[in-house]
């Protein structure tokens, strides 16, 4: 049995990458919010997004495993007009590309604000200082090392998140309960939150292409498959283990302004431990986050447009040095570029829905995917899924709009 469980644990790459990208400081805020306003009773919005993103993923996966292509150039290749080829160019750019650059200084602010807790030094000295540490080890080209240091920080998220829920102590019946779906009043916003948080679009091209890094074709879906479910899951416990810290530490309905002021609210309500722990799981989420929306960028853009997956590339390091650039720069002035951000949530809001209609589309295509077509139970989930992922391009469009 161990030797199985270290074996499998080997599988995992990837699929660590999807969940370093996707436990960010905005789905660790949005999880501690919704722990301390409603308690326990939205857990269960949270294990249905790891499904939804278990089952999109997947299929990511699998497309690039066996086609050999990133999703943006599936996209592209999808289409025989010039026309809409070129829209789907200027869409993928917009929504990944711009988008990743609009969100890359809250992805490095919010890790900054763990080390402001931890030594007292303002985010905005640490946010740039961070967001270099990520530009080399983007700029060393080894997809390895890259996927490696990732896999490393999840396990500290998992350790230092885990732990404080633990030490903490939740109440495990209402825990339990929390599985149980349902929506309290004046919650809505957040389970939209939680699922808009995990279920992540750039997360699709970032894993199509990221496994044809790691892996060399279609004989390795099952450990590409095993990759993507332990690590998702574990992206799952860790955004769980954060709403259980808040819910267990704070009075039901409490409200929290930010992450890093929610560490320092533990410490005088379940000791310094608490604190330090959480500090240090921002940081890594932040600075995994930082790495990986740069990534997911070049990795869409380059596919987008036609050019070679080349980590070492000019062109690749070009994409992936402007998003980090726009980050790096902008948390250093703390800075947030609202206006790109509606720019991108609006792009976001049209491509998610595409981009999972798309994937269900040209998986069940014989003369592109052969054998590893989509089964009768993967094309009844993934419809479930795309269904909610329309609604929430849809929400998304009407909250910008000030409709809803």
């Amino acid at each position: 049995m161990p030797n199985a469980i270290i074996e499998r644990l080997k599988s995992i790459g990837p699929g660590a990458m999807v969940a370093a990208a996707f436990i960010g400081p905005g789905t660790v805020t949005t999880a501690s919010v919704t722990g301390a306003a409603f308690g326990y009773s939205l857990i269960w919005t949270i294990a249905f997004s790891i499904g939804a993103t278990i089952v999109l993923q997947e299929m990511s996966a699998r497309l690039g495993l066996v086609t050999g292509k990133g999703l943006g150039e599936g996209l592209r290749d999808q289409f025989d007009s010039s026309v809409a080829q070129w829209v789907s160019i200027a869409l993928v750019v917009s929504a990944i590309g711009v988008g990743t650059a609009a969100y890359e200084a809250g992805n490095i602010l919010g890790g900054a604000a763990g080390l402001e807790v931890i030594t007292g030094i303002s985010a905005n000295v640490w946010g740039p200082i961070m967001g270099l540490f990520a530009g080399v080890l983007l700029w060393s080209g080894k997809y390895e090392l890259i996927e490696k240091s990732l896999v490393g920080l999840v396990g500290v998220m998992v350790v230092a998140f885990v732990l404080d829920a633990i030490i903490v102590g939740p109440n495990w019946g209402a825990l339990a309960a929390g599985f149980v779906p349902g929506i309290p009043d004046g919650s809505l916003y957040l389970v939209t939150g939680l699922i808009g948080t995990t279920v992540v679009g750039y997360n699709l091209f970032l894993h199509a292409s990221s496994v044809t890094d790691r892996w060399s074709g279609p004989e390795d879906i099952q450990e590409s498959r095993t990759d993507t479910v332990l690590s998702i899951a574990l992206g799952g416990l860790i955004t769980i283990a954060v709403l259980v810290t808040a819910a267990a530490a704070f009075p039901r309905g409490t409200e929290i302004q930010n992450v890093g002021q929610m560490a320092e609210q533990l410490e005088p309500l379940a000791g310094t431990h608490t604190k330090w722990l959480f500090s240090i799981g921002i940081f890594a989420a932040g600075f995994t986050s930082a790495t990986t929306a740069p990534l997911a960028g070049a990795y869409a853009t380059a596919g987008a447009l036609g050019w070679d997956y080349d980590l070492s590339s000019t062109r690749f390091r070009a994409v992936w040095g402007t998003i980090l650039g726009v980050g790096i720069v902008s948390s250093g002035l703390g800075y947030s570029p609202v206006q790109v951000i509606v720019f991108a949530q609006v792009a976001n809001g049209i491509l998610l829905p595409i981009v999972a209609i798309f994937l269900i589309y040209v998986m069940n295509d014989d003369e592109t995917l052969g054998e590893y077509t989509n089964g009768t139970w993967s094309n009844v989930l993934g419809a479930l899924v795309t269904l909610i992922v329309v609604w929430l391009g849809i929400r998304t469009l009407l909250s910008i709009a000030g409709v809803v």
